[in-house]
């Protein structure tokens, strides 16, 4: 008897095409996108600068080189842009910015909402002196952790940087979880920034593709930057034929897994040694006593479920988990933890 599949949840990006969207990118009408030809790619591009406000978009293959490419567009050789200590531009994209682009990071400590305090953006503004970085960025992300950050945060943050002369990006790499969220068009939330990198490969399940948003002059520095770090591709439509299936019938239903999120976190409460953050959106936190986390993401992987962390558990629901899935992860993670 064959055993049954695994639950993966060590993220959202692991989902496979669905048949429609398989359908869509068989049927996808093809270019060269390095010619600027390719059609169903230039229809993505102009359908989510629309969608999101702004007045141009461009296509890249990932979300690292959408959140580098937009660094690089905004800030020059020796500036500098302001971003939280676990910002996923700052610790998990390799240092591109840095390495790539001369770019100098100010990180700042998050705090447990994502938020940067005010007070901190403003002290490390630097003054107009040769011997300080030029600050010309304030980058922030949405979701944070599973989380949205607030509105309220969100327009003050901007604003505070737009009055000192900064320019505002947004890594919102799961920006439409955001707004099903909170029950706000993705544009609300994006109108407070310059530039916002979308992913489609996460909650949208497409199987890779990313996009940068913003206005035609800062695109066009973009996309010589695309080139530049290898990301242009030709008939690249077959990807965007995904995103823009996905962006048709994926968003509503992004509802479902925030609440099979919200299943799963209050299914392992009560548990002795174990935390559990209350997600809003689709990503749960589980943090694990010392003597409860050695091996716990193998004898999960053993029993069924696919995880990442140590002390702390990462669980992401998306498109291929099921109520049923998670409810077998729920009686799986007990009796592991």
């Amino acid at each position: 008897m064959n055993a049954p599949t695994p639950i993966d949840l060590r993220s959202d990006t692991v989902t496979r095409p669905t048949p429609a969207m398989w359908e869509a990118m068989r049927r996808a009408e093809l270019g060269d996108d390095v010619f600027g030809d390719d059609p169903t790619v230039n229809a993505l591009q102009q359908r989510l600068a629309a969608d999101l406000g702004f007045e141009a978009a461009l296509f890249m293959p990932t979300g690292t080189q959408s959140n580098l490419c937009a660094l690089m567009a905004h800030c020059d050789r020796g500036d500098e842009y302001i971003v939280g200590q676990m910002a996923h531009t700052y610790r998990w994209e390799g240092g591109g910015a840095a390495v790539l682009g001369s770019i100098q990071p100010q990180p700042l400590p998050n705090q447990p909402d994502g938020t940067l305090a005010l007070a901190e953006i403003e002290a490390a503004i630097k003054p107009d002196d040769a011997h300080f970085a030029r600050t010309r960025l304030l980058a922030l992300e949405n979701t944070w952790g599973g989380r949205v950050l607030p509105m309220d945060y969100v327009a003050a943050a901007t604003q505070l940087a737009r009055e000192r002369g900064l320019a505002n990006h947004l890594d919102g790499a799961r920006l439409f979880n955001a707004a099903v969220a909170t029950d706000l068009e993705p544009r609300d939330i994006a109108r407070h920034f310059d530039s916002v990198s979308v992913c489609f490969s996460k909650g949208l399940g497409t199987p890779a593709g990313s996009a940068l948003c913003g206005s035609r002059e800062l695109i066009g520095r973009a996309h010589r930057w695309r080139k530049m770090t290898g990301g242009a591709m030709r008939q690249s439509g077959v990807l965007a034929a995904a995103a823009l299936h996905a962006l048709d019938h994926h968003v509503d239903r992004l509802a479902d897994d925030h609440a099979h999120a919200r299943a799963l976190a209050d299914g392992l409460q009560g548990l002795p040694g174990v935390q559990v953050d209350l997600p809003q959106t689709n990503i749960v936190f589980v943090d694990l006593a010392p003597d409860r986390a050695p091996g716990v993401v193998d004898r999960l992987r053993e029993r069924g479920v696919l995880a990442t962390g140590l002390y702390r558990l990462r669980l992401v629901t998306h498109l291929d988990v099921s109520s049923d899935d998670v409810g077998r992860a729920i009686e799986i993670l007990r009796r592991t933890l």
